[in-house]
Order: structure tokens, then sequence, then C-alpha cells
């Protein structure tokens, strides 16, 4: 009886050691699958953020060099402006500057340029770059008085702030 408990301990003992091997096997196996797993969604999660940004950078390069062009137009406006402000007494000539002054203006709309920066306005430093200041009762605090050079914005991005004196 002796020997028979013994053999029966030895094989139990045995069974015991194979199902704890194939338990450490599993184990293995499943820290191996996780760990490879893991990569994976990080793999994927990395992809999908490089493909929003690659697609908002693609967005704003648009955007920006719309910005870079009509900024190389504003001198032509300004001059245009500052021609419409001389006394003339060619009318064909003023007719001239004011029908190409019109045409520009149409083309910048046409681009969602939006020109801002008029007398009377409220002060705004996000879009207004105040040069002067000046008491005046007659107008109220931080009120334009004067604008030297107009504003120009695509949006809400600035492509030039105004130029302007402020009251009070």
């Amino acid at each position: 009886m002796a020997e028979l408990e013994k053999e029966l301990n030895e094989e139990i003992t045995e069974e015991t050691v194979e199902t704890a091997e194939e338990a450490v096997e599993v184990n293995l196996f499943e820290e191996k699958y996780n760990a490879e797993h893991d990569a994976h969604l990080r793999l994927a999660a990395e992809y999908d953020n490089f493909r929003k940004r690659t697609i908002k950078e693609k967005e704003a390069s648009y955007g920006n060099g719309k910005a870079d062009a009509v900024a190389k137009m504003l001198p032509v406006y300004d001059n245009l402006e500052r021609a419409l402000n001389q006394p003339t007494e060619d009318a064909a000539y003023k007719k001239g500057v004011e029908l190409t002054m019109t045409e520009l203006v149409k083309i910048l709309n046409g681009l969602g340029v939006e020109i801002f920066g008029e007398r009377g306005d409220a002060f705004d430093p996000n879009l207004h770059n105040a040069v002067m200041h000046i008491d005046d009762e007659t107008l109220e605090e931080n009120t334009i008085s004067q604008v030297f050079q107009k504003g120009f914005k695509i949006g809400d991005k600035v492509v030039r702030f105004a130029m302007v004196q402020v009251a009070n």
C-alpha cells in the first residue's frame, strides 16, 4: 500500500509540474500577445494623429499662402487710396483710379478678405495698431479718431493691423 501511495504521489507530482509548466507557457504567451497588441494600438493611434496633423497643416498652408499673396497686394491698395484722396482736375484720371480701386476691392472680397479700420469704430488692440493718442471730448473713450492705414484680415487671421489714432 505504501508503494501504491508513492506511485500515486509521483504521478500527481508529475501532472502538477506539467500543468504548472503549461500555465507558465500560457502566461508568457498572454504577456507577449498583450505587448504586441498594445504596440499595434499605439502605432494605429500615432498614424491617426499624423493623418489629422497633416490635414490641419495642409489647410493652414493654403490660408497662409493666400494671406501672403494678399499682403503683397496691399501696397497697391494703399497707393490707389492715396491717389483717390488727391485733388485732380482730370475727371477721366479720377474715374480710372476709382474703377481700378473698385475692382481691387472686389477681388479682395472674393478672396475672403475683410477690410477694417474706420473712423468712429471702437479700438481693439487685436485688430488695430495705435500710433497716436489724442484727447477729444466729442469722441467716446477708446474710439478711433483717424485712420492712417486700413487693416485687412482673412477669417480670424490678421494680414495687416490698421494703423490708427485713438481718442481719450
